[in-house]
């Protein structure tokens, strides 16, 4: 039987993944007190139920009981009739407050307001089921589509390596640091098509901005160096036990430099056969005040 337990962080989006695995044709339970996950699968099992794919999210709303959940799956893992998987989910602190903030509803932690502090603590209380997962799952940067991409990659388009994920985001520093990037680079020093008039209002997605950037013989070098620099760090990362890196790159405004940069890198990457996502943060606030 394929067994799926879906975990992590509250505002992660646990939900809407088990929404995307019961379009897939599993079986979801939701909130089950994980000691009676081995009681629901003798039941699923047996000749008049006869489930062969089940999904179980479990978090911390099953207060004490989801202690117990370290010990089900070792037992799973323990069990040949049992194919488990276990799927972590996670976002950035900013991004999660944002989400709570947006639909306006308390955290299941406290019952209240979805804070900085409270969002850490439960991470800090996750840390060891997290070490359990087989896969992890940054939604920090992804919307729904995006998301259920990375599912159907995740669990229909192969398995080790294949799952380590490479996030390229750019951004402008005039509008602060991504919090959540394991490395930044700082690509102020290119040109700066900017001042150019006819460049000002397009960004770096587009050919000609490109093209100006290019120009100068420090871009490509810098690409090439920092892809260099990341590939050499990545086993490492993988080793440690990440699932994804989050590279940031940064100019003034995050239209032009980053955006041209990032892509640029990312296409390094791909061309390397590694997952790649890419999330341009600052790029609608091209015209508008933040």
């Amino acid at each position: 039987m394929e067994v799926v337990i879906i975990t992590g962080m509250s505002g992660a989006g646990r939900s809407r993944a088990a929404d995307w695995f019961e379009d897939q044709g599993y079986y979801c339970v939701d909130n089950m007190p994980p000691a009676l996950i081995n009681n629901f699968l003798e039941m699923a099992t047996s000749a008049e139920n006869n489930i062969e794919k089940a999904v179980f999210v479990a978090d911390l709303r099953s207060g004490n009981f989801f202690g117990e959940l370290i010990d089900v799956i070792d037992e799973l893992r323990s069990r040949e009739d049992i194919e488990l998987t276990v799927l972590y989910m996670e976002a950035a602190v900013s991004e999660i407050v944002r989400r709570y903030n947006e639909v306006r509803r308390n955290h299941p932690l406290t019952g209240g307001q979805a804070s900085a502090s409270v969002i850490e603590d439960e991470r800090e209380k996750l840390r060891e089921i997290r070490k359990k997962a087989d896969l992890v799952l940054d939604t920090s940067n992804l919307k729904l589509p995006e998301m259920v991409a990375e599912l159907d990659r995740m669990f229909f388009g192969g398995s080790g390596s294949s799952t380590f994920a490479v996030n390229i985001s750019s951004f402008g520093f005039k509008y602060g640091i991504p919090t959540e990037s394991d490395v930044m680079f700082d690509v102020r020093f290119l040109p700066n098509p900017f001042y150019v008039p006819s460049l000002k209002k397009l960004t770096g997605n587009n050919k000609k901005v490109k093209d100006y950037i290019f120009k100068s013989k420090l871009a490509g070098e810098f690409v090439d160096s920092a892809h260099s620099l990341l590939m050499s760090m990545m086993q490492g990362y993988i080793d440690e036990g990440k699932y994804h890196l989050n590279i940031a790159f940064g100019c003034t405004g995050g239209h032009h430099r980053s955006v041209a940069i990032a892509n640029a890198v990312a296409e390094e990457f791909k061309k390397d056969g590694l997952r790649v996502r890419i999330y341009h943060r600052d790029l609608d606030l091209q015209n508008k005040k933040r």
